[in-house]
Parts: C-alpha cells; sequence; structure tokens
C-alpha cells in the first residue's frame, strides 16, 4: 500500500468527516498491512530524503480514515530533535479512559495532512490523558499514560473516528483566545 500526500484524503472529501468503526481483533492481515502502512508514513515523513523522494509531507500521527479506511486504527511516532524514536504506537481502537481538567495547547496551532488550507488560531484539549488500546508493536492491550505534547498527538488523531478536525476546536470569533490556566507548549 503507497501511501502518499496524493493519496491522503482532505478536508474538501466528505468521507474524511464520516465516523470510523471499531476493529475486530485479532487483527486481519489487510488491518495489519494498513497500520503497518500507516506507521512507515509517519517515520519515512521525517526523514528528509523520504519524504522529498515519496511526496510525504511530515507527520506525528495519522488516523486510517485519512487513507479512506473507516476503522480505528492510528500509528503516532514522535522523536526528538536529532531524529531519535521517544514515542511510536500502531494502535487499534484506542479510547481515551480518562482525562484530566487542565488544557493544553500549542503554541504554534495545530496542522494535518488532511488540511489543505491555513487555520490559525488555538485547540485546546486535556493536558493530560489515559489511553486503552491494542498496540500490534506490542501485539497486546496497552494503557497509555500521555501528557502534554503526546496528549494533543493522540486526541487529534483519536478526533479522526468521529470525523472531527483540528480547526473545528478553534474559537471562530478569536482564534487566538488564551484560556486561563491553560498550559501553553512551544
Amino acid at each position: 500500500m503507497k501511501i502518499n500526500n496524493e493519496t491522503i484524503i482532505k478536508d474538501d472529501d466528505t468521507l474524511i468527516r464520516e465516523k470510523s468503526s471499531d476493529v475486530t481483533l485479532p487483527l486481519s492481515k489487510e488491518d495489519k498491512d494498513t497500520l503497518l502502512a500507516l506507521l512507515k508514513y509517519v517515520d519515512d515523513s521525517t526523514i528528509k530524503e523520504i519524504a522529498e523522494k515519496e511526496d510525504l509531507r511530515p507527520a506525528v500521527g495519522i488516523a486510517a480514515i485519512q487513507i479512506g479506511v473507516k476503522k480505528k486504527m492510528i500509528a503516532v511516532i514522535i522523536k526528538n530533535s536529532e531524529g531519535k524514536k521517544i514515542y511510536e504506537y500502531a494502535l487499534v481502537n484506542p479510547k481515551i479512559i480518562s482525562n484530566s481538567v487542565e488544557e493544553a495547547y500549542l503554541g504554534s496551532g495545530e496542522g494535518c495532512l488532511s488540511v489543505k488550507g491555513e487555520h490559525e488560531g488555538y485547540v485546546y484539549r486535556s493536558r493530560r490523558i489515559k489511553v486503552k488500546a491494542y498496540d500490534l508493536l506490542e501485539d497486546k492491550e496497552v494503557i497509555i499514560k500521555a501528557s502534554d505534547y503526546l496528549a494533543i498527538v493522540l486526541q487529534h488523531e483519536i478526533d479522526h473516528f468521529k470525523g472531527i478536525l483540528f480547526y473545528d476546536h478553534i474559537n471562530k470569533k478569536d482564534p487566538f483566545y488564551i484560556k486561563k490556566d491553560a498550559f501553553r507548549i512551544d
């Protein structure tokens, strides 16, 4: 399965707003292959030579719906400034089971492989979450305690299951409104 900027569904396609379904475990070969292809995209997208050659936009996460597969699967890889992986997940049926009242937001705003235009503004999300999921890489059910950037990335990707895009959360009247006590991540 070839995934690149051309094959990723954009926000002008109504499919991106459709809801995703739970995935049956154990994973079928097709679901496993799809999830591994998503993971490969995310990994390769931050390697400059590969990204340029393959037409990949840089990403830290991707949901299956973004390639037209309406199933609850996401791939997330967060690397440090040297390119070393800090977090790597290939998650099936991830569900937020708890979240903090305290909120956080990215100072630079959020982006998305499926969003073509500019949508400036802050997206407020829970600063800390717990996610329950099956992780293909560990081949077992896991509970992930995530905070700050990882928590935001996971919430962003899980939103795709409901057809929600990051800019749906931006305050339309005042996109750069600063919520009291929200934690800024730069």
